[in-house]
């Protein structure tokens, strides 16, 4: 919220991505109008259910570009997404141990999407991920590990 702040772009926490159901909501939306683009900040404070947590984004994503459309009256904003992780141990280990997981699914540049979040750069067109500090001071590029043969095996 402080960097969007920074950055003059309209903030919302707790987002609801269906109105109707508040329950479902996107942890930080910004909204840039003069880029006409969304971007879906959410915050991962502990790993649960990898799968569950990305089905979730999914669906957040796809809620956001219907709102895309309406927010741009016929011309419809960009939507990006973000997950900007606490860097617990624990959150480490579990991104060392599934590192094809997160990689395919994380395809922007955590380089370029740090700078997007913390100088207002052009976010990737690809969803991202980047590290937040335990004690929520810094952004932090996420450096997934070198596959050995990646690409190579199902």
């Amino acid at each position: 919220m402080r960097l969007g702040r920074k950055l003059g772009v309209q903030r919302m926490f707790e987002l609801p991505t269906r109105p109707a159901d508040p329950a479902r909501s996107t942890d930080v939306g910004w909204r840039d109008d003069a880029h006409r683009r969304l971007i879906q900040i959410e915050c991962v404070n502990s790993l649960g259910s990898i799968n569950a947590a990305l089905r979730s984004t999914d669906r957040k994503r796809s809620e956001a570009e219907a709102l895309a459309v309406a927010v741009g009256h016929g011309r419809p904003y960009s939507v990006r997404v973000c997950w900007v992780v606490r860097a617990t141990r624990r959150n480490r280990e579990l991104l060392a141990t599934y590192p094809e997981i997160f990689a395919s699914r994380f395809r922007g540049s955590s380089r370029a999407w740090l700078r997007a979040l913390t100088e207002g750069f052009r976010p990737p067109d690809q969803p991202g991920l980047v590290w937040c500090s335990v004690d929520a001071s810094r952004l932090l590029e996420w450096r997934p590990r070198r596959i050995a043969g990646a690409g190579s095996a199902a």
